[in-house]
Order: structure tokens, then sequence, then C-alpha cells
């Protein structure tokens, strides 16, 4: 069977101008996943992302950067898994979240775009149902010990989970020092900086929480990435 080319840089940042108007204009799951699947390219691929990242406007290169770094930083915290490891579900709607996020803000002071990063880094906003190999559980990812510490309630409910995330991470002292409290949650600087990077693009425009939110579930399986939704 004939190996096709790679496709070229132009083409490759063509479709993410693409898809970031489609996105900007209406953020629907095809598009955000036609940006995602060219990000996850890119990820595996540092030379030809900085041949992408180059034919980008600024501020698309920029959203781009930190999708691709980030999504690089956990996957070297996490092997590929065979398909079977995998425990899948239907996250809440995102409109529900985003009003877990607001409350968690208001009673902790943690910016709703952190809480909303580690979500969606931990659990892919609760899809993913199956504890952590450090046997850590629900939509925020907690450890049964630090749970019984911060959690109130089920540690399977998104909105109890995210208010004890603001509150692990307010006694941490993420109100003044985020990057600080997220260590505390999660003692790897890949992580934190991933984090970051995801809270960074909510902040800098919100939808892009509705485009996180929008993207199917792709996990990285021996075989490759893997579509579960």
């Amino acid at each position: 069977m004939q190996t096709l080319p790679p496709p070229s840089p132009s083409r490759l940042a063509a479709q993410l101008v693409r898809a970031d108007a489609a996105l900007r204009h209406r953020v629907t799951s095809a598009a955000a996943y036609d940006e995602q699947r060219v990000e996850l390219r890119l990820s595996g691929d540092p030379s030809l992302e900085t041949k992408v990242i180059r034919l980008l406007p600024s501020r698309l290169a920029r959203d781009v950067t930190d999708d691709v770094v980030a999504h690089r930083e956990l996957a070297r915290l996490t092997p590929p898994r065979p398909l079977s490891a995998f425990r899948v579900g239907a996250a809440a709607a995102a409109s529900k979240l985003r009003a877990y996020y607001a409350e968690a803000q208001r009673r902790s002071g943690i910016a709703w775009q952190l809480l909303a990063a580690v979500n969606y880094v931990e659990s892919d906003f609760g899809r993913l149902r199956e504890a952590s190999v450090a046997g850590a559980h629900g939509p925020m990812q907690f450890m049964p010990a630090t749970w019984a510490g911060y959690g109130r309630g089920s540690i399977d409910d998104p909105r109890a989970a995210i208010l004890a995330a603001g509150r692990f991470l307010a006694a941490a002292g993420g109100v003044r020092n985020e990057r600080t409290a997220l260590y505390r949650y999660n003692p790897s600087s890949a992580y934190v900086d991933a984090v970051e990077r995801y809270a960074g693009r909510i902040r800098r425009d919100p939808r892009a929480f509705l485009v996180f939110y929008a993207r199917p579930l792709v996990v990285r399986t021996p075989a490759g990435y893997r579509r579960l939704t």
C-alpha cells in the first residue's frame, strides 16, 4: 500500500484557521474536533508545530501553542493505555458546570477559569470515570484521604467535587499563588503548566471553555489516539 505524504504545514495552518473561524461564529463539536485533530498531530511533532505556528495569526498562534504544549506535557505524565482501561460517561451540561465554577469562585476566591481547566485536565469534564493509577476518584480526581478533609457529599458529584477543589486550592494559597496551589494539587511542574495554559486560554476568551467542552473525548492508546465520544 502506498504511504501518503504528511500534510504540509500550510495545509494544517489553513485547517486551524478555518476551524477557528467556525468556532468564533458558533461552537460546534465538528469544528472543535477539526481543531483538536490538528493540535494532537502537532503535539507529537515539535518540528512540524514550529512550522505551522509561524503561519498562523498571532492570536491563534498563541492559543494553538498553549493547547499543543499543554497536551504534550500531560502526555509525558501518563503512558498510553488500552481501550479497556477507560470508563466513559456523560458530562454534566456546560451551563451547570459553569454555574458550579462560579459558585466555587464565590466561596473560595479561586478563579472559575482555573477550576474549569482542572476539571478538563483531570476528567474531561467528568467524561472519564475510571480511578487514576494512584487511586484518585471523581471529576476532579481526589484521593479519598484528601476528600475526607475537603469534600462534602459524593466524590463523584460534579458540584461537590468542584466546590471541594476550590476549598483545597484556597487552603493551599491559590488566591495569591495559583502555581503553588496547583503543585499541591498535583506535584508535577508539567501538570501545573498545562493547567495554567488551559486556564489562560479561558481567561483570554471565555468561549474557550465551550470549545474544550465541545471537543470529543480522545484518548491515547498503544495503537494511537482513539475517539470515544
